[in-house]
């Protein structure tokens, strides 16, 4: 359980750095030329790398490629969501909840075989 709540905390953590990456320069540097935007994705994206490896390498050991991918998808739309609201301002919609519950159908069924 040590590796997956290990993995899990991990994959939290490179998900905030990557929502950053790939989403802030749309706020803060929208009046840069996007060759600068790039750059500085780049650069926050190499510590979302340095904590998403180690994620998946640890995960590896207990859990699947699938397992983990979903995983991954599961995390990414919890940091994303609120980071959407309350830092780009976008409006809460119902979609989000559509998307989670299926992604949560998506998890049941990835896992189904270790909750027996």
């Amino acid at each position: 359980m040590n590796s997956i709540l290990t993995s899990i905390g991990l994959l939290f953590c490179s998900n905030v750095f990557m929502t950053f990456a790939w989403y802030a320069h749309l706020k803060e540097l929208n009046g840069k030329p996007w060759l600068i935007a790039a750059l500085v994705s780049w650069g926050i994206a190499l510590f979302e790398y340095l904590l998403q490896v180690p994620a998946n390498r640890i995960g590896y050991t207990v859990m699947s490629v699938g397992q983990l991918k979903i995983l991954q998808e599961v995390i990414t739309l919890s940091v994303f969501v609120p980071f959407s609201v309350f830092y780009l301002k976008e409006p809460l919609k119902q979609d989000y909840l559509w998307a989670g519950l299926c992604l949560l159908g998506a998890v049941y069924f990835m896992f189904r075989g270790k909750l027996n």
